[in-house]
Order: C-alpha cells, then sequence, then structure tokens
C-alpha cells in the first residue's frame, strides 16, 4: 500500500492540577481557542473544545505525524505558560499529570460535539469525579482509583 491513510477522532480529558476551579470567563473561552489552535498548528484539525472550571475537553483528528503523548506535552505545557500570563490569579496555574483519551467512532462525532458543548450545564449535576469515572468506565479502561486523582 503507498499512501498512508488515516483518521483517528479523539476525546481527550484532562484536569487543573487537584482539579482547582481556575477556568472562569473571559479567559475560558481564551483557553479553549487557544488549545484549539495548538491542535491545529500540530496538524491535528480540532473539532471542539470545551470544559468546565476544573477541566478540559478536546476533540480533534489525532495527526499521523504526531504521538499522543507527544500533543498532551504541547497541550498543557504551552497553554499552562500562556494562562500564566492572564494576571495573578493564574501564576500558580498547572494542569494534573495524568489524562484520558478515547477513541471515537465517527458515528458518534456529533453526539461527542454535543456533549462538549453542554459542559457547564452537565457539571450541575455531576462531578468532574463522576464524568470521569463513567468514561473510564465506557471504554473499559482499567484503573486504580488510588492513581487517578492524584
Amino acid at each position: 500500500m503507498g499512501q498512508s491513510l488515516v483518521k483517528n477522532y479523539i476525546h481527550i480529558v484532562f484536569s487543573t492540577k487537584y482539579r482547582e476551579p481556575l477556568i472562569h470567563p473571559p479567559v475560558e473561552e481564551e483557553l479553549h481557542s487557544y488549545l484549539g489552535g495548538i491542535c491545529n498548528q500540530l496538524d491535528c484539525q480540532v473539532i471542539k473544545v470545551g470544559g468546565y472550571t476544573d477541566h478540559i475537553h478536546i476533540l480533534c483528528m489525532l495527526s499521523k505525524k504526531i504521538s499522543l503523548m507527544k500533543l498532551m506535552e504541547e497541550l498543557k505545557s504551552h497553554s499552562s505558560k500562556w494562562i500564566k500570563t492572564k494576571g495573578r490569579g493564574y501564576e500558580n496555574f498547572y494542569w494534573q499529570d495524568g489524562y484520558g483519551a478515547f477513541s471515537v467512532n465517527p458515528s458518534e462525532v456529533e453526539t461527542v460535539i454535543a456533549y462538549i458543548a453542554n459542559q457547564h450545564e452537565h457539571h450541575r449535576k455531576k462531578t468532574f469525579q463522576e464524568e470521569y469515572r463513567a468514561f473510564l468506565e465506557k471504554y473499559k479502561v482499567e484503573y486504580n482509583e488510588k492513581y487517578v486523582w492524584d
């Protein structure tokens, strides 16, 4: 086969360190745009970025030119440096070390877009921890609760 053809939709989830509720307007929208820009620069076409005060959701196409680990490194390091320039409340901003990344069936892309768009409404009823555990269970990811939140 002479040509490499790839289409990997990926739903990425990561939180602020200790799940601190630090992401608020007007920085929230700017942060989402900034993260989307990083994805696009790395040839990982962004589809939707959203989240809540303590975490981020990104739906993008994972490029065949970059590993997931490198994408996460770039997203977290550049956005953390950027947000620290946004004022006094952000000088100690950090992301949690880990992340979740889940493949998305092309037939489910619209559902994931809607889910990410409705994060504020969603989190009136459910905490980030409850949401994240549900993802781990849905995708049958084995995990040790002790290490998920450190």
